[in-house]
């Protein structure tokens, strides 16, 4: 039975509608219950007690009232708070009712850590530890809640009041209130089939977009990897016969590393030293193809391994000893000596290998054939073959779940996932799914199995595997139309995990959407618009508070700017509230000045394509802030992605440092406005620019225009 899916909207604000708990599902419990708690006695929160502050459930509005405030544990004489305290290592530490939270900084930077200082512009982990002082046992399994914003009041430190109208101010998303730092945030990336990478910010938004920035590529990606820290990006792209490396602290390519012929699958060693390339040569090529190991510390590529002809699958041992590739057009699998970066073999494991898989379990490589259907399992010292599994031929993918014992093996051809054990190197279950599968991901209780030939997502009960004869499918529908529908295919994934535990996010091609799914849903709670872009794949970059040990949550951060700063800090269970303190230092190579300053004048936020609109900016000296006039040659270059029109012209001088142009969006879409000065010397990159969203005139939702500033 096929389940009906209405396409649900977000970017609205009104009571009971389901976008404002989807919009926080994510990270936060209900803001409304957070900013409730605020409202109570806290620790470390002044409060009138003739006034309350309430929160409507619903809408997450603050109202006055005269309430008595609840006390912390029913008992106002119980609380107990310890002033914060700073020790010789920096760390600050804040207790109240029993519950200690100890607060340190440092710098990622080995040789700034050696001296603690924390600089402007620098990374940085944020580290709270959570302690019962009764039992002295670490407080784990919280969800803390975390944000860095500048000291704007009186004294060295937000004081109690302060500190709860930030926290407050916080939560309820305002971007004219948003934190300096936000040790909270996610952002979903989606790949597109233009040559640039969708951010979406899914907690807050910019009007009525929720697009925090694109990021161009010099061609259209293939597949993806991201560092565990999240702060590099790779992406192949077989046009430009390169990999893009990606800064997602700026949202920047900073290197395009030229790696030759046509890269694409991507594999990250566990360790994450080197980044090894997929390297395709197409049918008749004068020269094979490969591997090509990157250096990822020095961004250069090390060095290129001859593998056979035709599509490169990789895997990588746990341990960072050895790489397989396979080799589609030969047959073959080779072995290579991590350390040596030479070959050891190489393997014939049937006609057609497919996809590439290693057991932790088994210590063994799994090779699927899509010709002949069967499982290889390479293992032992000298890496031979050791079992053959006997499916029947379509096989295209495989994948284990966490810990590497139950293995999935898509049958794209019959539309069956064949599921074995590892520990004996049985096949379990043939279980049918949808039409056309293509990917496998899992969370801690199903595998979700991706069709290209369905818009429904099919689930396997991961729990049935091991105990059952048949194992439990239900199905929910991941878009309104089936992803062939679209042209566009990609070897990056389309199903990703969701920074909250049970659930997930899928990109339809088809439907151009990003939709969110949670377990024990009949269907997604809701999708994010990719903007007339189609998503070929899809990931998480997030940034939030996780408990690295127990007890302990870190995050990790780019400073943002210098000066004093309050780290303001909550938890509603056990309930803490509080703003520590952060000094940054000032860097220098930050302040660079530029001869000119940009500012959008920005009036009339109504854009709706077809119509004419002004658009007006300021230009003041770069060190006396005076107004800029008489600068004859202020380019201006307006594009609508992916940048199939384009519009340039010549600033007007209005008076007083303002210069105006006339921008008239031939249809609606996501444009691009940049600013250049070449008497200057300032090129498109190097001042502000600005991002319009157009409508259709007969459009019911405002247009919205808002700017997004380069630094």
């Amino acid at each position: 039975m096929k389940m009906s899916l209405k396409k649900p909207q977000f970017d609205v604000k009104a009571k009971g509608l389901a976008g404002t708990s989807f919009r926080l599902s994510f990270r936060f419990t209900v803001p409304a219950l957070l900013l409730l708690l605020l409202s109570l006695s806290q620790p470390g929160v002044a409060q009138d007690k003739n006034k309350d502050v309430s929160v409507n459930a619903q809408d997450g509005n603050t109202t006055t009232g005269s309430q008595k405030p609840a006390t912390a544990r029913q008992n106002p004489g119980s609380a107990v708070v310890v002033p914060v305290k700073a020790s010789a290592d920096g760390t600050q530490k804040f207790v109240h009712e029993g519950i200690a939270v100890e607060f340190q900084i440092q710098p990622i930077n080995p040789a700034a850590r050696k001296t603690g200082a924390l600089v402007e512009g620098e990374d940085a982990e944020v580290r709270f530890k959570i302690t019962d002082t009764t039992t002295g046992s670490a407080v784990s399994g919280i969800r803390p809640s975390a944000w860095i914003d500048g000291h704007d009041g009186g004294g060295d430190a937000a004081d109690e009041k302060q500190c709860r109208e930030k926290i407050q101010s916080f939560i309820q998303g305002s971007l004219s209130t948003s934190a300096d730092m936000d040790l909270n945030a996610y952002y979903i990336l989606a790949l597109n089939q233009e040559a640039n990478i969708s951010v979406i910010d899914p907690l807050r938004g910019f009007g009525s977009t929720k697009l925090y920035t694109l990021i161009f590529l010099k061609s259209p990606g293939e597949d993806w990897v991201m560092s565990k820290d999240g702060r590099r990006l790779y992406v192949s792209m077989p046009q430009a016969s390169a990999v893009a490396v990606i800064d997602t602290a700026i949202w920047k390519v900073i290197d395009n590393i030229d790696v030759g012929l046509r890269p694409s699958r991507l594999a990250m060693q566990p360790d994450e030293k080197y980044l090894w390339v997929g390297v395709d040569s197409p049918p008749g090529a004068k020269s094979g193809g490969g591997v090509t190991v990157i250096d990822t510390a020095t961004r250069k590529a090390l060095t290129n391994i001859p593998t056979g002809e035709g599509r490169h699958e990789i895997a990588i041992a746990p341990d960072d000893s050895f790489a397989f590739v396979s080799s589609q057009t030969d047959g073959t699998i080779t072995v290579i000596d991590v350390q040596k970066m030479s070959k050891v073999k190489t393997l014939k494991t049937g006609t057609r290998p497919s996809a590439l898989a290693f057991s932790p379990l088994s210590k063994s490589l799994y090779v699927v054939d899509e010709a002949d259907g069967t499982v290889t399992v390479v293992g032992g010292a000298t890496w031979e073959s050791r079992a053959r599994i006997q499916t029947n031929p379509g096989l295209t993918a495989i994948s284990f779940s966490a810990g590497g014992r139950w293995g999935f093996v898509i049958n794209q051809k019959e539309s069956v996932v064949e599921i074995f054990d590892a520990a004996t190197n049985r096949r379990l279950h043939a279980v049918p799914v949808e039409k056309g599968p293509d990917q496998i991901t899992f969370t801690d209780e199903f595998a979700y199995v991706h069709s290209l030939g369905s818009e429904n997502i099919s689930m396997i009960r991961l729990g049935d595997i091991a105990t059952s004869k048949q194992v439990t499918v239900t199905r929910f529908p991941g878009g309104l139309a089936a992803p062939e529908k679209s042209p566009y295919r990609t070897t990056a994934a389309q199903m990703t995990l969701a920074p909250e535990a049970g659930s997930l996010l899928i990109a339809n091609p088809a439907d151009q959407q990003i939709y969110y799914y949670m377990e024990g849903m009949t269907a997604p709670s809701g999708s994010f618009q990719n903007y007339q872009r189609v998503p070929k794949g899809v990931l998480v970059l997030d940034r939030s508070l996780h408990e690295t040990t127990t007890g302990v949550y870190s995050a990790q951060v780019r400073l943002d700017g210098s000066g004093r700063f309050d780290v303001a800090f909550l938890t509603d269970s056990p309930r803490v509230v509080n703003c520590f303190t952060l000094d940054v230092k000032p860097n220098p190579a930050e302040h660079t000045p530029l001869p000119i300053k940009v500012e959008y004048l920005l009036r009339d936020h109504r854009l709706v394509a077809g119509q004419t609109m002004r658009l007006r900016f300021k230009v003041v000296d770069g060190e006396s802030d005076l107004p800029k006039d008489n600068l004859k040659d202020l380019g201006v270059l307006s594009v609508l992605a992916p940048g199939n029109w384009q519009d340039r012209q010549w600033a007007r001088p209005l008076g007083g440092g303002i210069y105006e142009v006339e921008v008239t969006p031939p249809q609606a879409g996501v444009y691009y406005v940049f600013i250049q000065c070449p008497s200057l010397k300032l090129g498109y990159k190097q001042l502000p620019s600005m991002i319009l969203q157009a409508v259709n005139e007969k459009a019911t939702a405002d247009a919205t225009l808002k700017s997004v500033v380069n630094k």
